[in-house]
C-alpha cells in the first residue's frame, strides 16, 4: 500500500499525548505542531487510527501543502495536486476553509477558487463537464496560515470524541477526548482504585473502564472514510478485527461514580451500557462531603464546577475548601483536578505537584496534579 501524509487533529495541549498514541501505533515519522501531528502512513493507517487515537479530534489525508498569495496561485496550484487519485466521479467534496494572518483573508473566496480548481481537475480526470455530487462525500479543508496553504480531505466525519456510546446529553458535557487526555495525563494504571466523585454523564470514568480494557474507543461508531471506494471494507474489517482482539480479558477494574443528581446518574449508567463497560463501573448517588473509602493509593480524576457566573463563585471556592478538607484526609490517593480556576490551589490548602494549562471546549482551565505515594510493591511468591 502506498504512504502519504496524514493529519490527527488535536485540541491545544494535547498534542504530544496525540503523539504518543501514534508512536504506541508503530508510527514513527511524526511532527508535532499546534493543533494537529503530522505522520506518515498508508489506507490502512487511516483505519486504525480513527478506531484507537483517544485524544485527536479527526483524521485527515493532506493532499497537498504549498506557499499561496494570489487566488491565480491558489488555483493552479491546488489543480496541480493529484485530486483524482482520491476523489471518484460521483464524489460530493463540499469545501471549507479558515485563513490566519494570511494575505488571502477572504475565506469563502478561497472556498470557491478551490472548488473550481478541483472541478477542473476531475474534469481532465473523467472527460465530463458537470459533476451531481451525489455519491460518498469527501470533505475538503482549505488551511492558511501566514500564506502557506494545506489541503486536506477529512476521514472521520464526525470528531473523534463522539465514541458513539453518549448519546444523550447532560449539563456542561464535558468532551470525551478531553477526560481521556485527563486520564492518560494522570498515568492511572488498571489495577489502582478511581474514583470520579463529580461524575456527571459519567464520561471520565467510561473512558477510564475504556484505558483499562484497551478498547478502542471507535470501536462502536462509523466513519466518514467508510464509505470511500478507496479504502475497501476489507480494511476496516482487519482493523476492527484487531482490535476485538486486543481487548484485556484479564483485569479487574475498581471504577467509581459518584453525584448527587439522580437523573445524572441515570444518564453515566445509560452511556456506560452503550459503551459495552456498565458492569466494570460503580455509580452512586453520594454529595462529595460524604466521601470517604478504606481502601488506599487510589486515584480521584474529577472535573468539578466551574463556577462561571458570578453569583456561583462564592459557592464553587465553597466546594474547593470542602475538596482540600475531604481529601485531605486520603493520605495515599493521587488527585487530579480540571478547572477554570487559577486560585484553586490556595483554596485547596496545597500546592499541586504540578500544573497544566488545558481547554475545556473554549475555557481556558487548568489541570492541577497532587500525587500521592506509590503502594508498596508486592513480595513475590517463591
Amino acid at each position: 500500500m502506498s504512504q502519504f501524509e496524514l493529519i490527527a487533529t488535536a485540541a491545544f495541549g494535547l498534542e504530544s499525548l496525540v503523539a504518543e498514541e501514534l508512536r504506541d501505533l508503530g508510527y514513527t515519522e511524526l511532527k508535532v505542531e499546534n493543533g494537529k501531528v503530522t505522520f506518515r502512513g498508508d489506507e490502512q493507517a487511516i483505519c486504525r487510527t480513527n478506531l484507537w487515537l483517544r485524544q485527536a479530534e479527526r483524521i485527515l489525508v493532506q493532499i497537498g501543502q504549498f506557499g499561496a498569495c494570489t487566488f491565480e496561485e491558489l488555483f493552479e496550484r491546488t489543480k496541480a495536486l493529484p485530486w483524482d487519485e482520491w476523489l471518484p466521479a460521483e464524489a460530493c467534496f463540499p469545501v471549507q476553509g479558515k485563513s490566519i494572518k494570511s494575505t488571502l483573508f477572504s475565506v469563502s473566496d478561497c472556498q470557491a477558487i478551490v472548488k473550481k480548481a478541483v472541478v477542473e481537475k476531475m474534469k481532465e480526470k473523467y472527460k465530463i463537464n458537470w459533476f451531481e455530487e451525489n455519491g460518498p462525500t469527501y470533505p475538503i479543508e482549505v488551511g492558511l496560515l501566514k500564506d502557506l496553504v494545506t489541503l486536506t480531505i477529512d476521514t472521520s466525519g464526525a470528531g473523534l470524541h463522539k465514541r458513539g456510546y453518549r448519546k444523550l446529553v447532560s449539563r456542561a458535557p464535558l468532551r470525551e477526548t478531553l477526560a481521556a487526555a485527563m486520564i492518560s495525563l494522570s498515568r492511572w494504571q488498571a489495577e489502582r482504585v478511581f474514583i470520579d466523585p463529580f461524575c456527571g454523564a459519567g464520561t471520565i470514568p467510561i473512558e477510564a473502564a475504556l484505558q483499562g480494557l484497551n478498547i478502542a474507543p471507535g470501536l462502536k461508531r462509523k466513519f466518514m472514510a467508510e464509505e470511500w471506494s478507496n479504502l475497501p471494507p476489507r480494511l476496516w474489517e482487519e482493523a476492527r478485527l484487531e482490535a476485538h482482539d486486543l481487548i484485556r480479558q484479564d483485569v479487574t477494574l475498581d471504577l467509581a461514580g459518584f453525584d448527587y443528581d439522580k437523573e445524572v446518574l441515570s444518564l453515566a449508567r445509560y452511556h456506560a451500557r452503550e459503551a459495552g463497560v456498565e458492569k466494570y463501573i460503580h455509580f452512586q448517588e453520594r454529595s462529595f462531603t460524604d466521601l470517604s473509602t478504606k481502601k488506599k493509593y487510589g486515584y480521584i480524576i474529577c472535573n468539578p464546577p466551574y463556577g462561571q457566573r458570578l453569583e456561583e463563585k462564592s459557592a464553587v471556592e465553597r466546594l474547593y475548601r470542602e475538596m482540600g478538607h475531604v481529601l485531605g484526609k486520603l493520605e495515599t490517593w493521587s488527585f487530579y483536578v480540571l478547572t477554570s480556576s487559577p486560585d484553586f490551589e490556595k483554596l485547596f490548602g496545597r500546592p499541586a505537584n504540578k500544573n497544566r494549562k488545558l481547554y475545556n471546549g473554549m475555557i481556558k482551565c487548568y489541570y492541577y496534579q497532587f500525587f500521592g505515594p506509590k503502594p508498596p510493591r508486592q513480595k513475590s511468591q517463591i
